[in-house]
């Protein structure tokens, strides 16, 4: 069986922004929104505990997710297929 590389990525890419997003106002929800300097902050540049923070983590996510969608269906299409051999 393989995989669609291109809707792995969409998939990957929408869960991984989404879920970031959601995180991001989930924290805000019970610890406020704060401009300190956070781990995925330091990895996503612009990305803070605040509302504009959660939208350029949003984006930075669906981008960073979309890449790693597509090389882990890569991936698993090269090795499915030798597998069968």
């Amino acid at each position: 069986m393989k995989l669609d590389v291109k809707a792995c990525a969409v998939a990957c890419g929408l869960i991984w922004g989404l879920g970031l997003f959601v995180l991001t106002w989930w924290v805000i929800a019970f610890d406020g929104s704060t401009g300190e300097a956070t781990l995925i902050g330091r990895v996503y540049r612009g990305y803070s505990l605040t509302p504009i923070g959660s939208m350029i983590g949003m984006v930075w996510g669906f981008f960073d997710g979309l890449i790693g969608g597509a090389v882990f269906a890569w991936l698993y299409n090269l090795l499915a297929k030798d597998r069968k051999q």
